[in-house]
């Protein structure tokens, strides 16, 4: 199983309507693609901003390329999403799944 982290940067303005995109329709979105296998969504308010941190769970690279495309590592971050984050990655981390809850 492969582990894709990824995070992005808010405002607290723009937090809730951020998690809220997230949640009713980028995240449910991600279901279309074989092979995903499921998601940790991560808030941490800080004194200057609010951070996002996703990590989303695939069977295999072949399904994150799926998901995101020949370069794998991009940032996959709909135009919606976009006005919502001051910053964001533009890569994304890939990481083997050697173990994880039962």
């Amino acid at each position: 199983m492969i582990a894709r982290l990824w995070r992005g940067w808010t405002t607290a303005e723009n937090a809730p309507a951020y998690e809220g995109l997230l949640r009713s329709t980028i995240l449910p979105g991600i279901h279309r693609v074989a092979g995903y296998r499921g998601v940790w969504l991560l808030r941490r308010d800080t004194s200057n901003a609010v951070e996002f941190a996703t990590v989303t769970l695939w069977k295999s690279m072949a399904a994150v390329r799926e998901f995101a495309g020949d370069d794998p590592d991009a940032a996959v971050v709909p135009p919606e999403a976009r006005r919502l984050l001051e910053r964001f990655d533009q890569r994304s981390v890939h990481y083997e799944v050697v173990e994880g809850p039962s």
